[in-house]
């Protein structure tokens, strides 16, 4: 079974709690994320977050705690692939 992921635009920001992200609820519904995602900058790195439906956030882009991602390594306007954790997708699998 093919997962459903997408190269999305990582965006630091300071209003953003710590270990979530915020998101678009339509591209959260597009990659059937409910609770978690999975984020991976350069085929190397994984972080994983709280994913937070927010309307007004564009649809390309992911905004994170800005010092989390600091402490990363990541750039502000980075792109990654943003995809549900493993468990969100084996759930969806056996819907």
């Amino acid at each position: 079974m093919v997962y459903k992921e997408r190269r999305l635009r990582l965006r630091r920001r300071e209003d953003v709690v710590q270990g979530s992200a915020k998101m678009n609820p339509k591209t959260m519904e597009e990659l059937n994320i409910r609770s978690r995602i999975e984020i991976v900058i350069g085929g190397k790195k994984r972080l994983y977050f709280n994913a937070i439906p927010v309307e007004n956030i564009p649809l390309n882009e992911v905004w994170c705690n800005s010092d989390e991602l600091r402490a990363n390594g990541v750039a502000d306007n980075t792109i990654a692939t943003v995809r549900a954790t493993f468990g969100e997708r084996d759930e969806k699998r056996g819907s």
